[in-house]
């Protein structure tokens, strides 16, 4: 069985084989190009986004810059995406993102994980484990995202947190490890702040 197999097995893997390092170094040639483009340059940006994520539906935009192990090759996203500055995605495995996601700054998502044997991890022997975002999710900035975990849709995710377990939808989530503080509700249709009312009258959806 090749490191690749393993590799897509969900398997003990050597990461540093050959034929890995190789379709890495192509993919991250394209991911510089990005990081480095001028702000002025928006249609190459477009252009490279879409070449580089496995998949990137319309109205997506990452800001520069953009970490990723594979360029973005194994992350998928929905429509009207938004990452702020310094998206870090370890996109060994699937990183699946539905529609209208805000990521904050420097949020990361990971899906690389080494055993706890030292004998594999002194080689540098890793496993992968996919991260499920669902749709209108906001991560807030600085937040960890760890491999396996999945995040129900319109929850949302409190700045600093560290995500280790699955959270449910339609709720707020703050710590580490990030749990579920509560439920949204009517209270937050009618305040964006704790006793700052959203003035819906001037408001057009």
């Amino acid at each position: 069985m090749t490191e690749r197999e393993r590799m897509e097995l969900g398997l003990v893997y050597d990461p540093t084989d050959e034929s890995l390092k190789g379709e890495q170094a192509e993919l991250l040639e394209m991911l510089y190009d990005y990081n480095n483009s001028r702000p002025s340059e928006q249609k190459k940006r477009d252009e490279l986004l879409k070449k580089m994520l496995g998949s990137c539906g319309e109205g997506c935009y990452v800001e520069p810059p953009f970490y990723a192990n594979w360029a973005g090759k194994n992350v998928y996203f929905g429509n009207n995406v938004y990452a702020n500055f310094g998206l870090t995605v370890v996109d060994d495995a699937d990183i699946s993102v539905g529609d209208c996601v805000l990521f904050g700054p420097h949020v990361t998502i990971a899906t690389a994980n080494h055993t706890i044997w030292p004998a594999l991890r002194e080689k540098g022997m890793q496993y992968n484990r996919g991260v499920n975002i669902g749709r209108n999710v906001w991560i807030g900035a600085g937040a960890v995202i760890v491999p396996g975990v999945t995040i129900g849709e319109n929850s949302v995710i409190g700045a600093g947190s560290i995500v280790t377990r699955d959270i449910p939808p339609n709720v707020v989530a703050v710590g580490n490890p990030c749990r579920v503080m509560r439920e949204i509700s009517e209270y937050d249709r009618e305040y964006f702040r704790r006793g700052e009312k959203i003035d819906w009258e001037n408001i057009v959806i």
